[in-house]
């Protein structure tokens, strides 16, 4: 299982576009994983005669911020607590500093159009333009249409974002991918501060990326560790807990992952309380006798059960359990 993972690992650096994962949920391939391009995602889709689960991959999500002004430290803040890596490309030494101390991962103090040609984007890099003057707007924008993205939005009023509109159709962008750019950034929230304008702007990234279903997939620190890299623990059995399904008002979405370890320590959550309880058990058991390789689990918080346990959210999620084999 962990070559399988390898691959994935290895298609998510190489591939720009979607990467699906087809797990079979029944009949004697039960477990077996394919790794899909969108076209055979598609292809597949349509001659399969048995249960299966078909998720986004999904990498890890990147903000590339275009300016180190005062708007882009709670940005940058606020996108490291959300799970995204964060770039920052600032042309001025004073601001790419600040940029750094407020926890940026990456820091390209360059010219925009410099720091954007190391950047070549890919369907989970979401772009925010923050620049202090229409002008770099523009010449930002105009490189990031040309990259594959899941997002970019533009600051500005609408009278200096319509310059910049106006100015890069006249340079051949065409139209409809000028009115796709989220301009003027942000959820419109009455925003006035630098950081009441950052809560907005990652609330519209929140929003379209839970409405164009971005979510789930294998967050860094679970796939390094399906993958054998980093802490000597990885090297423990461990079982991959993924949600498939979800009826009423489950915490977490499909896609959802957990990796327990055989310690009883897991990466990630699904959600908490006695759900999340009893798939851990569920798994450790499943690691203590090496068998089922492979089950999938009904969890049915009731309301009353849900009441019991203080919880808020009821509802019923249906669990994929798997031992990953890696010793």
């Amino acid at each position: 299982m962990t070559g399988f993972y390898e691959q994935l690992r290895e298609a998510m650096t190489e591939q720009e576009g979607d990467i699906w994962i087809e797990t079979v949920l029944e009949g004697p391939d039960m477990g077996k994983k394919y790794l899909l391009a969108e076209k055979e995602k598609n292809e597949k889709m349509l001659r399969k005669d048995v249960r299966i689960f078909l998720e986004r991959a999904g990498r890890t999500p990147e903000l590339v911020i275009c300016g180190g002004g005062h708007v882009s430290i709670p940005v940058i803040q606020m996108g490291r607590m959300l799970g995204f890596t964060v770039t920052v490309l600032e042309d001025r030494p004073k601001f790419a500093d600040h940029a750094r101390q407020a926890g940026a991962d990456r820091v390209f103090c360059e010219p925009f159009e410099e720091g954007l040609s190391k950047i070549p984007g890919n369907l989970d890099t979401w772009f925010i333009i923050v620049t202090r003057g229409h002008r770099y707007d523009a010449l930002c924008l105009e490189a990031i249409l040309h990259k594959p993205r899941a997002y970019v939005g533009m600051m500005g009023s609408k009278r200096r974002t319509e310059i910049v509109k106006n100015q890069l159709e006249e340079k051949g962008i065409p139209r409809i991918d000028l009115e796709n750019v989220h301009t003027p950034i942000g959820l419109k929230i009455g925003a006035e501060t630098p950081e009441e304008i950052a809560v907005s702007i990652l609330a519209e990234i929140i929003q379209v990326k839970n409405k164009e279903k971005k979510g789930g997939g294998y967050p860094k620190e679970i796939l390094c560790a399906l993958t054998g890299q980093g802490e000597e623990k990885i090297q423990q059995k461990k079982a991959l807990a993924t949600i498939i399904s979800r009826k009423g008002s489950a915490p977490r979405s499909v896609g959802t992952k957990m990796l327990v370890f055989e310690d009883g320590t897991a990466i990630g959550t699904i959600g908490g309380g006695c759900a999340e309880s009893e798939i851990m058990q569920r798994a450790l058991k499943m690691l203590r006798i090496n068998e089922p390789k492979f089950q999938i689990c009904l969890v049915d918080m009731t309301a009353e059960e849900a009441e019991d346990a203080g919880m808020v959210c009821g509802g019923v999620i249906e669990v994929m359990l798997e031992i990953v084999d890696d010793i």
